[in-house]
């Protein structure tokens, strides 16, 4: 029991980078299928290149690359600003793929009909495609949320201390694997079975 501050500490942080870092994955993936579905295609070949990029590239690795990496250039960010930073770029790529293939699921004929209404791009996205294109890809972003919280652990290689990393000192000096992990499994699954349900709920909502 005497650990315990440290594990909620641990947890708290875990939660803070799941909430923050998809935030940040949402808002930069919205930029991104802007980018992927744009009629100009310059626009769209940044677009892909963002998602190939990301999603050809281990988040251990771009992880390790800005913690160590920025330093050698003078570039210095708090530790976990960096993850935040790093989860957000890394799973925007992702988040960018759910958007569009929701896109995808709206007619074609109802942009260019919107456009023939005298509708811009950006208004056609708005008033016409996002609307609907928003129901169908809740569970796809509930999904991405579950996997980005997996991938929160990771951020103690880079010497965040969440959920994972305040397990793992725990263990060190009580030497009680099983049963500190077995705990630290468990909070992970409380995380994603909440996602889970939120994105259960948020989906059956619009239906309604």
């Amino acid at each position: 029991m005497s650990h315990l501050p440290a594990l909620v500490d641990g947890f708290l942080t875990t939660l803070a980078l799941v909430a923050l870092s998809f935030a940040g994955a949402f808002a930069l993936g919205l930029v991104v299928v802007v980018l992927r579905i744009a009629p100009v295609g310059v626009l769209r070949a940044v677009g892909t290149g963002y998602v190939e990029t990301f999603q050809n590239i281990p988040l251990l690795v771009w992880l390790v690359l800005f913690v160590f990496g920025l330093p050698e250039i003078g570039v210095r960010f708090p530790l976990f600003t960096t993850a935040v930073v790093v989860i957000s770029l890394y799973e925007a790529a992702y988040v960018a793929e759910a958007l569009r293939s929701g896109v995808n699921t709206v007619a074609h004929g109802q942009g260019e009909a919107a456009r023939a209404l005298g509708l811009t791009f950006g208004q056609s996205l708005r008033h016409v495609v996002v609307p609907q294109a928003a129901r169908r890809v809740v569970q796809p972003l509930g999904n991405i949320g579950i996997a980005l919280t997996m991938n929160t652990s990771l951020a103690a290689v880079a010497g965040v201390v969440e959920l994972t990393a305040s397990a793992n000192r725990v263990n060190l000096v009580e030497a009680l694997p099983i049963p500190i992990f077995v705990g630290a499994g468990l909070c992970y699954a409380l995380l994603a079975a909440g996602i889970g349900g939120l994105a259960g709920l948020l989906e059956r909502r619009p239906a309604t």
